[in-house]
């Protein structure tokens, strides 16, 4: 019996929020639209049951609020930010951001069918059935991409300023921390993007940290509070503070891994890149630690 079993909501309410998400898909689709226009007006009518023009009458200070245009998000302050990407999914983002809190986002049924729709325009690209639950925060989301029957669970957070690659079956629990950038230890505007890549059917439990640049290989498991500073290969499960391989599992004649997509030990890795020019060429990219100190920080 499947841990997950499926449940309807009502008929009419599908039918509804069909046409709903719909419609809403259509406006934002529209080029003639301004996406911030459609936002604001769907925030309007979902927060207040008003359209945005009264509420600028009625409740100026409740209107200026829905508004992206008036909205700052933490990735517009990063000097390596693409503003013109950024620009088409930042009114995106702070839809999601907004509903996630109303009714309509805690919802599972409502709230999973929204935000794949707003996923689908707003990550580099998005496989099958995505699954995404509430309070997920992505830093610029177009430097995301995202395989077949994912799962993304509460408050996970994606860095995916320097790109972040989720591949079938991937499942982050509760709190998971995924980041691609790290901060040199000399001076911590010295920012480097390094992508982090996440395997098939891998699984990433509650509250774990998976560190920039890391490759976790197909079947891999990352235990309850772990903080990944290495790559791990296959069907290995990662346990403590730094994570270290504590068990393997046994996949020997398993048709599924006949063939791997990511295995560590050969992965093409992407060029990391120094994301502050003012740093370009006066910090050595190895963040400033000596080698030898950093195999001392992953072997403890």
């Amino acid at each position: 019996m499947p841990w997950l079993v499926p449940r309807a909501i009502s008929p009419e309410g599908d039918a509804f929020l069909t046409r709903f998400l719909g419609s809403l898909a259509e406006r934002l689709d529209d080029p003639l639209l301004d996406r911030s226009d459609v936002v604001r007006e769907t925030l309007a009518e979902a927060l207040y049951a008003s359209p945005y023009s009264e509420l600028t009458e009625r409740a100026p200070l409740a209107a200026f609020a829905l508004d992206p245009r008036h909205v700052l998000f933490e990735a517009e302050r990063y000097v390596v930010t693409d503003p013109v990407r950024f620009a088409r999914v930042k009114p995106l983002l702070w839809l999601w951001k907004s509903l996630d809190l109303t009714p309509l986002g805690q919802s599972v049924e409502s709230g999973l069918r929204l935000r794949r729709l707003l996923a689908e325009r707003i990550f580099a690209r998005v496989g099958r059935n995505l699954n995404i639950f509430q309070d997920v925060e992505v830093s610029v989301g177009y430097n995301l991409e995202v395989g077949d029957d994912v799962t993304i669970h509460r408050g996970v957070f994606i860095d995916d300023i320097g790109g972040v690659k989720l591949h079938d079956g991937v499942n982050l629990s509760d709190y998971v921390n995924v980041y691609s950038h790290t901060h040199s230890v000399l001076e911590s505007p010295d920012v480097t993007l390094k992508e982090t890549v996440i395997g098939r059917g891998v699984r990433v439990a509650y509250h774990a940290t998976v560190l920039a640049g890391t490759v976790l290989s197909d079947d891999s498991m990352m235990g309850a509070m772990a903080l990944v500073t290495r790559d791990f290969e296959p069907h290995v499960i990662g346990l403590g503070v730094p994570a270290k391989a504590r068990v393997w599992k046994e996949r020997a004649g398993d048709p599924r891994f006949a063939q791997l997509t990511v295995d560590a030990r050969d992965y093409p890795r992407a060029a990391e890149v120094r994301a502050n020019p003012d740093f370009a060429e006066s910090i050595p990219a190895g963040n400033g630690v000596a080698d030898v100190g950093t195999d001392l920080v992953k072997d403890q």
